[in-house]
């Protein structure tokens, strides 16, 4: 069976962090592993605490993981801090991980800080596949995220982001302000595809991000190219999106199966 490790925080009502990753490695028919970054305060209604595991106890995690059960591919998502990034990267080299993809959460929907922007150019010399959106390419960029509005502008920020990063870029168009929610791929080889979203009406989009970042590390750990892996997860996510579900009293998860 092919294996998927998370590395990602803990989300208690289960829309999002590790909690949906593993929703979505058990719906591709993969085996999936979990170590916690932080765990959060959270619901539907936003996350109104976080509290950061250890980086030694991070370590410990990995370690017990990577050396009993190599994973076919990795998902990164939420990484607290420096020293939660050098202690990833040092045991993903250490035991030869590869497919990662790495989505950058850096903060939460209404703004808590969950990860550290320094963390991305630690972990990316490991990394495949970097997902961010566009407030979190505006921010590792330096730039304001109104100026990644346009697709020219977008594909500019893929550049520089694989010219920095020197891994591959889907750059999420969820948040676009031109009625397109297209997203952008761009190869560590410069070639470049825009990828259409198929737009539903979901009671609720909670989790998207962790739920197509882990759906493409499952593509990845079967063996698919990356550009196809994306497609799939893609059309995957938005079937679950148009299904609907409405839970709890704010931002519904997806009912990804």
């Amino acid at each position: 069976m092919k294996t998927v490790l998370t590395i990602a925080a803990s989300d208690p009502s289960g829309g999002a962090g590790i909690q949906a990753d593993l929703r979505a490695i058990t719906a591709h028919g993969l085996y999936g592993m979990a170590a916690p970054t932080a765990l959060t305060v959270q619901n539907t209604l936003g996350v109104t605490g976080v509290q950061i595991i250890d980086p030694g106890f991070l370590g410990q995690q990995l370690c017990a993981v990577l050396s009993d059960i190599p994973p076919d591919a990795v998902k990164i998502g939420a990484m607290p801090g420096v020293a939660h990034a050098r202690v990833t990267a040092e045991l993903l080299r250490e035991f030869g991980a590869g497919n990662v993809v790495f989505d950058p959460v850096l903060a939460s929907t209404g703004g808590v800080a969950l990860g550290a922007p320094e963390a991305v150019g630690i972990l990316a010399p490991c990394v495949s596949l970097l997902t961010p959106n566009l407030p979190e390419a505006a921010k590792l960029l330096g730039r304001d995220p109104a100026e990644l509005a346009a697709p020219a502008e977008i594909e500019s920020a893929a550049r520089e982001l694989v010219k920095r990063f020197r891994t591959a870029v889907l750059l999420k168009g969820g948040h676009r302000t031109d009625g397109s929610f297209d997203d952008y791929f761009l190869s560590r080889e410069g070639d470049g595809a825009w990828l259409p979203t198929r737009v539903a009406s979901p009671c609720g989009n909670h989790g998207t991000g962790c739920l197509l970042s882990s759906s493409i590390a499952c593509g990845l750990a079967s063996g698919l190219t990356m550009l196809e892996s994306i497609r799939r997860a893609k059309e995957r996510l938005s079937d679950a999106l148009a299904r609907g579900l409405s839970l709890g009293y704010g931002n519904s998860p997806v009912d990804f199966r």
